[in-house]
């Protein structure tokens, strides 16, 4: 398989240093463009892939063409390049946030099969919740490769494109708020007689160690509050005041409010 990537910034730096890190793709076989000629050398140097002179030469060498810019310049891109895309019929994948089978099947016409992925910015340490879909054209097969690609920067699992503003919501926006909790957290610590550094140590731990045991032990969240929970405890004190301050329905607003928006938008933020 010949990858080639239209965009070279940090999520496809990210997709890149995944696969060849997991042996999913030799590093070879994978090439990238970017207006920013920089950014692509440093991408080939540090991860030994292929510089390639344009966009055009990113799909006739390629079997897989990632676009990995900024949705507003997609359509420019596909201006150039729809027509090649069209003719050779690779498998086109599009990390575009907020851009449509519908509207990606609008530019290419309806016989290119097209992939859409929603990553989130963890795959930056290659721990991605990605969500994958594809157009009528895009196989069983085309999409599995595209599974496991993306299974090389985290998790990633196959979703209905309807449903990918709620996943927007709680695996890509989410980080954001789990940035504001830990800095919440360690500001906490910190009102308490910790040192900011201390505090922030613990706060980012404990976030970290709660959400790999939740994955690791597969249990119920409520199981683990019950095994962390003593019967008039310091946890049970704090829990009552997060939710006495309407913890629990801020977090189930914020989703809603995230989905909300982006059906205002039309494009996924």
């Amino acid at each position: 398989m010949r990858i080639g990537f239209v965009g070279a910034g940090n999520m496809a730096g990210a997709i890149i240093t995944g696969v060849v890190e997991g042996g999913l793709v030799a590093a070879g076989e994978i090439g990238a463009h970017d207006p920013d000629a920089r950014k692509v050398k440093e991408l080939a140097e540090r991860a030994g892939i292929v510089a390639l002179a344009g966009n055009e030469e990113v799909v006739a060498t390629s079997d897989t063409v990632v676009l990995a810019v900024k949705p507003q310049y997609v359509p420019g891109v596909l201006e150039q390049i729809g027509g090649l895309i069209v003719a050779k019929r690779p498998l086109v994948v599009s990390i575009a946030a907020g851009l449509t089978l519908k509207h990606l099947d609008g530019w290419l016409g309806p016989n290119v099969p097209v992939v859409r992925v929603m990553p989130n910015i963890n795959a930056m340490v290659g721990q991605s919740m990605s969500a994958v879909t594809g157009n009528a054209v895009a196989t069983d097969s085309q999409i599995d490769s595209v599974l496991r690609l993306f299974g090389g920067i985290g998790r990633a699992i196959r979703l209905e494109e309807r449903l990918f503003p709620a996943f927007g919501a709680v695996a890509g926006a989410s980080p954001a708020w789990v940035f504001l909790f830990v800095d919440a957290l360690a500001r906490g610590g910190l009102a308490a007689g910790m040192t900011k550094q201390e505090a922030r140590e613990a706060a980012v731990q404990a976030v970290l160690g709660s959400a790999a045991l939740l994955q690791q032990t597969g249990e119920h969240p409520w199981q683990l509050i019950d095994k962390v929970s003593s019967p008039g405890g310091t946890t049970v004190a704090g829990m009552n005041a997060l939710e006495d301050r309407g913890f629990s329905a801020a977090v189930v607003a914020a989703v809603a409010a995230s989905v909300r928006r982006d059906g205002e938008l039309g494009v996924s933020r």
